[in-house]
């Protein structure tokens, strides 16, 4: 067990496990986003950190199949910051925050060294998309395409430049995707940590293992931030959940199926 899973095993109750957590029809979740882990200033306008920001959080509440509706925001801010750049920073969160029709109703400012980002969302759903419904036989996808993120943020380390239009910049959430085919879909997550990683997730709340049907390379399976979806679902609906995922304009890459056999992690922890 890795540090992280380890702490978080200390507060394990019925609501930890998945990317929220379900209290009768709402969903509760929260992220950080913190300057020389997930960013620096000097790889992103003030904008584009906070747009990101908010929608790491709102990808959350697009994987449990639930509709944001309020948000807290956390922003531990320099004493250097200028007023322009603060304007710039609110307004990434009420531009993401106005796209998926969110309300932001308080949270908290303070001094500090750097700018570190928590946002706590309060979201609403019938019928949430939670990790632990996948039976032996069941086909694993994700959407879209993975790698790009990890290879982007290689080249910003490299003191490289990557394209405004850059998933490690410009997050695509699959919230049209999810809507239309919730009802067919057994299990669900976003991928944050890497495909490799996510999957471990899924492998421990099902208790479940997995036959890759074709080979994945490790710079793609451990590409994190990527916020593609990861999805499980029985066999029976994969052509009516392919039809759909073409008319929202959604890959989807069918790669896997569940089976009771051991699954191991080919990545190494992205947190500790």
């Amino acid at each position: 067990m890795n540090l992280e899973n380890y702490f978080i095993s200390q507060f394990r109750n019925k609501h930890i496990g998945d990317d929220g957590a379900v209290i009768g029809k709402s969903v509760y979740s929260k992220d950080a986003f913190f300057e020389n882990v997930h960013f620096k200033t000097k790889w992103m306008r003030y904008y584009q950190i906070s747009r990101k920001a908010m929608l790491v959080n709102i990808s959350d509440a697009i994987a449990m199949n639930a509709t944001p509706k309020y948000a807290l925001l956390s922003v531990a801010m320099p004493k250097t910051l200028s007023k322009s750049e603060m304007t710039e920073l609110a307004c990434g969160f009420k531009d993401a925050a106005d796209e998926y029709g969110i309300e932001i109703i308080g949270g908290d400012t303070i001094s500090n060294s750097k700018l570190d980002i928590t946002i706590s969302l309060i979201s609403e759903s019938d019928k949430p998309l939670c990790r632990d419904k996948i039976r032996p036989g069941y086909l694993l996808a994700y959407t879209g395409k993975l790698g790009d993120s990890k290879k982007d943020l290689q080249k910003l380390l490299n003191l490289g430049f990557i394209h405004k239009k850059s998933k490690f910049i410009n997050i695509k959430l699959r919230d049209k995707f999810i809507k239309d085919s919730s009802r067919f879909l057994s299990s669900g997550m976003d991928i944050s940590d890497g495909l490799f990683s996510d999957l471990d997730k899924f492998a421990v709340s099902n208790r479940i293992g997995f036959k890759f049907i074709h080979k994945i390379a490790k710079r793609v399976g451990c590409s994190g931030e990527e916020y593609e979806m990861l999805v499980a679902f029985d066999k029976r609906v994969k052509k009516t959940l392919l039809r759909r995922a073409k008319l929202s304009r959604t890959p989807l890459n069918i790669f896997a199926v569940s089976a009771r056999k051991k699954y191991t992690n080919r990545c190494k922890a992205h947190h500790f």
